[in-house]
């Protein structure tokens, strides 16, 4: 198994852990100031992990920082929204298939020619994704169209993330990643306003965002890094494993109950890294 497989599914483990300790945070503050305090303190470790090891960034690496804070931010404003909208079991899969196949296809635009077995693991991964971030307690309404775009939206705005992470200079090190994650705060924060929303964190939203954020910092440091050991659609998929390990944690932590379908995606996206594996 090579350097990049390896980070990518580090990344979807600190991005599933994140995720998992966001969602207990958000029962006890608004999702806004999770995502908030999140980012910041994203920001923050980044920053820290950049003065050990700075790096040798070049202006462009700040631009395409810049674009992914923009892709980062934008993602989960439409993810919250759907999930607003009570509409997690639509929003989640589409968007979480979004996140990986967009980059799948900007990787082939770019150039990026994966071999059939690792094509074949790719295309595996999809449906496991869609079936382990599947929820069966949204009802099917006729605000399900609306859920569909929302979450086709947080999918790419997502997608735009893994696409601009992994154009980031091979020296770049932490400082864009960290300036990504600012970026990401401030445009969360001015939605909040926009939106007339409570964005202002409290105790309990600074302890469990913090938390979460620095996971996420780590995914975010992990998938970057994969990008530049292997091709962006493999790591793009292996990361977006991440709802996997969302649902393994909250079934060892919290007692939650894996249902069928996502025992079987879970089945499905342990396949589909072994074939990238081989691949």
């Amino acid at each position: 198994m090579n350097l990049g497989i390896l980070l990518g599914l580090a990344s979807a483990v600190a991005y599933g852990a994140s995720d998992f300790v966001g969602g207990v945070g958000a029962r006890r503050a608004s999702s806004l100031q999770i995502a908030l305090v999140g980012q910041t303190a994203g920001a923050l470790a980044l920053l820290a992990y950049a003065a050990v090891l700075p790096g040798s960034p070049i202006p462009s690496d700040f631009g395409w920082a810049a674009l992914a804070g923009v892709g980062s931010a934008s993602g989960s404003i439409f993810l919250l929204r759907g999930f607003a909208r009570g509409r997690m079991g639509v929003v989640a899969p589409v968007s979480a298939v979004g996140a990986a196949a967009l980059p799948v296809l900007a990787g082939t635009a770019l150039g990026d020619r994966p071999g059939w077995i690792s094509w074949t693991g790719m295309l595996v991964a999809l449906p496991g994704i869609w079936l382990v971030s599947r929820e069966t307690s949204s009802p099917a309404t006729s605000g399900s169209r609306g859920a569909f775009v929302d979450g086709a939206l947080a999918g790419a705005g997502f997608g735009l993330l893994f696409i601009a992470l992994a154009q980031l200079s091979d020296d770049a090190g932490p400082l864009p990643l960290a300036a990504d994650q600012a970026i990401g705060a401030l445009l969360t924060a001015a939605t909040g306003l926009a939106l007339r929303q409570p964005w202002r964190p409290g105790r309990r939203a600074i302890g469990w965002g913090s938390a979460s954020g620095v996971l996420g910092a780590g995914g975010t440091l992990a998938f970057a890094l994969a990008a530049g050991a292997s091709e962006l659609g493999i790591v793009a998929v292996l990361a977006s494993l991440y709802p996997a390990v969302t649902v393994l944690l909250a079934a060892a932590l919290l007692g939650e109950r894996i249902r069928l379908a996502q025992r079987i995606g879970i089945g499905i996206c342990t396949l589909a890294v072994a074939t990238l594996a081989l691949g």
